[in-house]
């Protein structure tokens, strides 16, 4: 949407984080009211046109078909914890909600930098982005204590892999996109 532009876009309108996005990462776009390369977004446009304000949960008519259609399935992140997501901004105050995705983005950047084998990319943001704060610091502690120098690339992305997904195992958390099915 042109001149649409957020003081905050890492975290979007309908309550998604953003800066942990591969798409985001690829510089394809810079998230909800980025500027430059902003994606035409359907809920971004609706908050507009209704002068919602900085978030969809300022609406009289929050949650609406249109914001329940898009929790169903995910897209490039997870869709499933947009709600939470935007309690939690609230909760914990929106400036303190952004420096623990700023955290998750330093260390998907240190993931991506050290333990990556050029195809982790998707499945490095998917865990940073579920996992709870406390854990993911815990596990990349683990990860960066278990890859000595002399590892392999292949060696450290094993690591760090299994690292993550026992992680998210012992939490009950899927690190899964929920797709929509393909139609026949």
């Amino acid at each position: 949407m042109k001149n649409f532009h957020r003081a905050h876009p890492q975290f979007s309108q309908c309550g998604l984080n953003c800066l942990l996005c591969p798409m985001n990462l690829g510089g394809y776009c810079p998230g909800c009211g980025g500027g430059e390369g902003n994606q035409s977004c359907a809920i971004a446009r609706c908050a507009v046109e209704r002068n919602v304000g900085a978030f969809c949960v300022q609406c009289g008519q929050f949650p609406c078909g249109r914001y329940g259609k898009m929790v169903e399935y995910d897209s490039f992140v997870p869709h499933r914890q947009m709600f939470q997501d935007l309690e939690r901004a609230e909760e914990l105050g929106l400036e303190v909600y952004i420096s623990q995705i700023e955290e998750r983005r330093a260390i998907l950047d240190q993931l991506l930098a050290g333990w990556n084998d050029g195809r982790r990319k998707s499945f490095y943001c998917l865990a940073v982005y579920l996992l709870e704060l406390d854990d993911l610091r815990r596990a990349f502690e683990e990860i960066q204590a278990a890859a000595p120098g002399g590892n392999t690339v292949k060696e450290k992305v094993i690591t760090a892999v299994g690292i993550l997904k026992r992680t998210a195992e012992s939490s009950g958390v899927a690190l899964k996109l929920n797709k929509k099915p393909k139609e026949r």
